[in-house]
């Protein structure tokens, strides 16, 4: 899966002399939290996030510099150094990013336009659609050694049962790196079945632990 399956592609964008004001109306009337500002030739130069203009907002209390604070322009307060990301970069990679730098959100920039913005509540619901946790079934763990082969012998072993797989996911274990989990979830809300099989082949089966449990 890639960046434009899922940025949102509708972005409000902002110039850097556009008030601090302006930015806050926009947060609110559009419900976003992020505004890449562009000069005249719509080339991004930086980015300003609602965090940011909390901060540059003054106090209700200020009442009289309140205003001229609204009224500075967005230059002085918005990020220059802006990480960005490609239309075609895949999602795990802007996850990454994401993760690493710390940041909520990358802008999708192609031939030097914005034709989009990635925000971490776009990677998480991806995440949450790819693991299949959003639709009815079980969870099965399997702890396998880490050696070529051990996932087709589990599609077997649901193969035979006939088990509609929604997702799998692959990992290390963590207390032995001989050895890997993996985890998938089945359309089933009763995954005994499947586990009896699984360990009657001889597999471990870390979750259900018991015959009877089930996500």
């Amino acid at each position: 899966m890639v960046v434009e399956e899922i940025m949102q592609i509708n972005v409000h964008t902002l110039s850097p002399d556009d008030t601090i004001a302006t930015a806050l109306q926009l947060c609110r009337d559009h419900k976003i939290r992020h505004i890449p500002i562009t000069n005249e030739e719509g080339a991004l130069v930086g980015l300003v996030t609602d965090r940011d203009i909390k901060d540059a907002t003054p106090s209700i209390l200020q009442k009289e510099t309140g205003k001229d604070e609204l009224n500075k322009p967005l230059r002085l307060i918005m990020k220059k150094n802006v990480i960005t990301g490609h239309p075609l970069d895949f999602v795990e990679d802007a996850a990454t990013t994401l993760y690493e730098h710390n940041i909520s959100c990358i802008p999708v920039v192609q031939n030097g336009d914005v034709v989009g913005i990635l925000t971490e509540t776009d990677v998480l619901h991806t995440f949450v659609e790819l693991t299949g946790v959003n639709q009815p079934g079980s969870r099965v763990e399997v702890k396998v050694p880490n050696k070529a082969g051990m996932l087709f012998e589990i599609l077997q072993v649901l193969n035979q049962r006939r088990a509609n797989i929604h997702s799998v996911l692959i990992y290390p274990d963590r207390n032995d790196e001989n050895y890997k989990v993996i985890a998938f979830r089945v359309r089933t809300m009763n995954p005994v079945g499947v586990i009896d099989d699984l360990k009657k082949a001889g597999h471990h089966v870390l979750w259900p632990n018991m015959p009877g449990v089930c996500l």
